[in-house]
């Protein structure tokens, strides 16, 4: 018999490090994240709440991901043990709860995570444990649980949320903030920004990772307030580059 090797998580490996880690949002399915691997990423989002993947990809995205070292940040739907186990039988790295606002949502997302005696994830071999000596003990290791805070009453309660054991990354949302505090649609309002600001600042003050998303505008800025775990869209960089490209193919050539 062969032995194998458990891909390790370079998102949260970089992060436990002290380092910035990096995760390409988009609409990406397997052929864009092997695509996508070359230029740096620490690892690609996956979306299970508003994108389009079905079930049946997920297993190749991750192989894809895993080709250039990068982590499969994978968003579940909704708070629920069952689909976070299917999604990490299926191969990703590090899952993504949405709308963690008590105490004990976090704990639940946590525990969902880990094998027991840590959580209560499931006992099944996936596709990740072929071949694996010790397992689950490696699953338990390598797993990253990212509580996703969108809501107002999420900032209220993160002074409480913050000490949940388990919780690898609090990933403070703009666009569902925005609207939890009637700013739909305006997440760059000042009191969304300052809500955000606030939050950051709690769960980095309590010792914790923070994370966001970024572009090339407010990155520096977010990263002075201490957030670590950078979502970076990569469609906007696709569409400041065609930009410039047009625009110095018309300046050049005319319209």
């Amino acid at each position: 018999m062969k032995k194998g090797n458990y891909k390790r998580n370079t998102l949260k490996r970089k992060l436990k490090e002290g380092a910035i880690g990096t995760i390409a949002n988009g609409p990406n399915n397997s052929n864009m994240c092997d695509l996508i691997g070359q230029f740096g990423f620490d690892a690609a989002f996956v979306d299970f709440e508003h994108g389009g993947v079905s079930w049946s990809e997920l297993s190749d995205i991750s192989r894809a991901c895993e080709l250039w070292d990068m982590a499969s940040v994978v968003r579940v739907n909704t708070l629920e043990p069952s689909l976070i186990l299917r999604t990490l039988d299926l191969g990703a790295s590090s899952i993504m709860v949405p709308h963690i606002i008590t105490v004990d949502d976090a704990e639940m997302a946590a525990k969902s995570c880990r094998y027991p005696p840590l959580g209560i994830r499931g006992v099944a071999g996936s596709r990740r444990a072929y071949g694996v000596d010790n397992y689950f003990d490696v699953a338990n290791q390598e797993v990253q649980c990212i509580a996703l805070i969108e809501d107002h009453e999420a900032v209220m309660n993160l002074s409480k949320l913050v000490k949940v054991s388990g919780i690898d990354v609090f990933y403070v949302a703009p666009s569902d903030m925005a609207a939890s505090i009637g700013k739909t649609g305006n997440p760059s309002d000042p009191l969304v920004q300052k809500t955000i600001k606030n939050a950051i600042q709690i769960i980095v003050d309590s010792g914790n990772i923070a994370g966001t998303l970024v572009n090339e505008g407010n990155m520096e800025y977010f990263i002075d307030l201490g957030a670590r775990c950078l979502g970076i869209p990569w469609p906007l960089l696709l569409e400041d580059a065609s930009k410039r490209f047009f625009e110095t193919l018309s300046s050049r050539f005319g319209p």
